[in-house]
């Protein structure tokens, strides 16, 4: 009963995640909805294996969980320095436009 508790709430993440990222157009919170959405993955193969109390569990999935958690977080720091570039660079480029257009009103 314990591991279906954890499988619905791991995919409870996993839809609001979805959810959000439809429905959101702001990138930072895009990316923080990629880690919801990876966070009820990483969940839900934990759950699966688990087996029971008396047997052992399964160290696969739990090895691939944590490299799982390596990867969301370099991906993630990846992710939000692009994502402040690429805000930085659309910013520098609206300044030059204006500029030119305000240089273009006053000839």
């Amino acid at each position: 009963m314990n591991g279906m508790l954890y499988i619905f709430t791991g995919i409870v993440l996993f839809c609001m995640g979805l959810a959000g990222i439809t429905l959101v157009n702001e990138p930072f919170r895009r990316i923080l909805c990629l880690n919801i959405m990876g966070t009820g993955i990483l969940l839900v193969i934990v759950a699966i294996a688990y087996r029971g109390v008396s047997i052992a569990t399964d160290p696969i999935p739990h090895a691939l969980v944590l490299t799982g958690i390596v990867v969301t977080v370099a991906a993630t720091a990846l992710a939000l320095v692009l994502t402040i570039r690429i805000q930085d660079a659309q910013k520098q480029e609206d300044a030059l436009n204006h500029n030119a257009a305000d240089e273009s009103d006053h000839s």
